[in-house]
């Protein structure tokens, strides 16, 4: 095998990204499973491709998704199927917290790079509004009450190491920090202006699919798939990919400070990558909390002006499975509609960790 094709097989490039609208708690898209929603953003980055990559030629699926109580078996398994795929197509749903749909993209380049697979459909998909309140009755209760359990904020916003709601970590950080309220409503109030002004303009325009539903009202329910393959595939296929994965890490940390977390993740990630913070072009941090986000930017020392440029999860909406694949869509949109060059998404994961990935435009 030539040098060059053995470059072109480890070279992991996006063929497609595609993610759903997002919904509001008990919004707009919220009589619909997680795995309905996953369903739209495959059959949708599947479309966007015009028949060039077939249903059955998906060697897998991997989509992360938190809340999975009452989902049924393999939500993946389930989206992958009615987003149009054989049931030759194996999937997976893998649940990393915050991180998970951005792992997900990440195992998937890893299946590629080690030649267990062409082609690969990764994401997240996650319906907040449809987690349950549990209740064990596995053993009758004798006498008194019973406590219902939300799975929601117990399986998707507890710590699960010191019992507090991620939000508390979120206070940690700007304890630590020092990152003033004045300077978290500045960076949200931002946030949602930066949103306003892209939608306005149409930015999101080419990385939604739409769904159509009976009745609309605001718009944190939602779905993201991306296509990834080597470079090899991409050529084979006459696809020029939008992206190149260039590196990818991940890191732990305290958990009383997970909002940390991302600092680390993106150092590695740039090592690897042999980039420098100035060298990149745009920064998509998920907006967990402001507080964490304007601490990440101070000392990494970025451009504020690189970071979120179409608003973040403050002003989107934080579809905890679902965010890391959200947030590499928006980014490889942005970089192909500004015409700019090297990007990094990276989330900060409950229970202290970070994850962080850099791609280049093709």
């Amino acid at each position: 095998m030539t040098s060059n094709m053995n470059e072109d097989l480890a070279e992991i490039v996006i063929l497609s990204a595609i993610r759903t609208p997002i919904g509001a708690l008990k919004g707009c898209l919220s009589a619909l499973k997680a795995h309905q929603l996953g369903a739209v953003a495959i059959k949708g980055a599947l479309a966007k491709l015009n028949g060039t990559i077939l249903p059955d030629e998906i060697n897998e699926v991997i989509m992360g998704q938190v809340l999975t109580a009452n989902e049924g078996q393999n939500p993946a398994r389930q989206a992958a199927r009615n987003g149009g795929l054989p049931y030759l197509v194996p999937a997976t749903t893998i649940n990393m917290a915050c991180g998970s749909g951005l792992k997900a993209v990440i195992l998937g380049a890893q299946a590629i790079r080690a030649g267990e697979a062409y082609i690969v459909v990764a994401g997240g998909q996650e319906s907040m509004s449809q987690a349950p309140h549990c209740v064990s009755m596995r053993h009758a209760k004798k006498m008194g009450d019973t406590t219902l359990i939300d799975s929601m904020v117990h399986d998707g916003l507890i710590d699960a190491f010191n019992h507090i709601h991620m939000g508390i970590t979120a206070e940690n950080v700007a304890e630590a920090r020092s990152v003033t309220r004045q300077e978290q409503d500045e960076f949200a109030l931002q946030s949602q202006l930066k949103y306003e002004r892209a939608t306005s303009l149409g930015h999101f325009d080419t990385e939604i699919e739409p769904i159509i539903i009976s009745t609309v009202k605001n718009l944190n329910d939602g779905a993201a798939a991306i296509i990834l393959c080597s470079n090899r595939v991409a050529k084979l296929k006459q696809q020029i990919p939008l992206v190149r994965i260039v590196s990818w890490a991940q890191t732990g940390i305290d958990p009383l400070i997970m909002g940390l977390a991302p600092i680390k993740a993106i150092q590695e990630a740039l090592r690897k990558a042999n980039w420098s913070i100035d060298s990149v072009d745009l920064f998509e941090l998920n907006e967990a909390y402001a507080a964490q986000t304007v601490a990440i930017i101070r000392e990494l020392r970025i451009d504020p002006e690189k970071v979120n440029v179409n608003g973040g999860a403050i002003a989107l909406g934080h579809p905890i499975g679902a965010s890391g694949a959200r947030i590499l869509v928006t980014l490889i949109h942005t970089l192909k509609r500004t015409g700019l060059q090297r990007g990094c998404a990276a989330l900060s994961i409950g229970g202290g960790m970070g994850i962080a990935i850099c791609i280049e435009a093709c």
